[in-house]
């Protein structure tokens, strides 16, 4: 089974890795249009990389690691991201069994394995990266279909765990969508938003650390009501996390 995380715009930063090598990474396929996008990243001059950013002078800071991006040093994926969703996996304390089930998604290199080591960096799936020709294409575009096609190339169960422009990136064709609601006491339901990541993390750190692994959607709902959570199969493609009103 992998999990896919999304991605966070807050990083850590530092790292004691070497520079980025592509060679390093998961899912070789995507390397590419990885080189594309870092290639065309590099070739901004400050001023336009921050505008195609769309960062205010108060975040530039931020996109100004893309500067040193095949320069600074590296870090496990999993620690370079931050935020509440990677506060709840806890990553720190994971077993080795867990790592390879975990995945991370990103607009910058596709998809990682959780302990791809990787430089700070910013990009965002909705930004627009000029290219040499002077076209601005989408990122949606210059992922499809090769990162589809490299998930489906995994042949296993795929939780997908990204929302919107991330999973649009590239959604594998077989994999299983998760939506987090929260139930009130009248019985009536509606889309957590705060607390989404939280419960997300929660929920990725118990199956990652499952000690088997899952071939079909139906195991994770059986381990994960064995485990306190209550899932629920919506179509074939998607699964519900109901948490109850009081535990927000």
């Amino acid at each position: 089974m992998l999990i896919i995380l999304p991605p966070s715009e807050t990083k850590a930063h530092g790292g004691d890795g070497q520079p980025l090598d592509l060679s390093n990474l998961h899912f070789p396929e995507l390397n590419s249009i990885r080189e594309s996008l870092i290639n065309d990243l590099l070739a901004l001059e400050p001023s336009a990389m921050q505008q195609a950013l769309k960062l205010s002078d108060r975040l530039w800071p931020e996109g100004e690691a893309n500067l040193e991006l095949l320069d600074s040093p590296t870090m496990p994926a999993i620690f370079r991201y931050t935020g509440v969703l990677y506060d709840a996996l806890k990553a720190e304390t994971l077993s080795p069994i867990a790592f390879p089930r975990l995945a991370i998604g990103s607009a910058l290199f596709g998809v990682l394995s959780a302990q791809d080591p990787i430089p700070h960096y910013r990009l965002s799936a909705t930004n627009k990266i000029p290219q040499l020709d002077g076209t601005s294409p989408t990122l949606k575009s210059r992922w499809k279909p090769q990162l589809s096609e490299a998930l489906d190339n995994r042949h296993e169960l795929i939780l997908d765990l990204r929302s919107g422009a991330y999973a649009d990136l590239g959604k594998p064709r077989s994999g299983i969508s998760l939506k987090v609601f929260q139930e009130r006491f009248d019985g009536t339901r509606y889309i957590v938003s705060h607390f989404n990541k939280k419960y997300k993390g929660v929920f990725a750190r118990c199956l990652a650390e499952a000690p088997e692994d899952f071939c079909h959607v139906d195991d994770v709902i059986q381990f994960a009501d064995s485990h306190g959570f209550q899932v629920e199969k919506y179509g074939s493609n998607e699964i519900h996390l109901i948490v109850a009103e009081s535990e927000s």
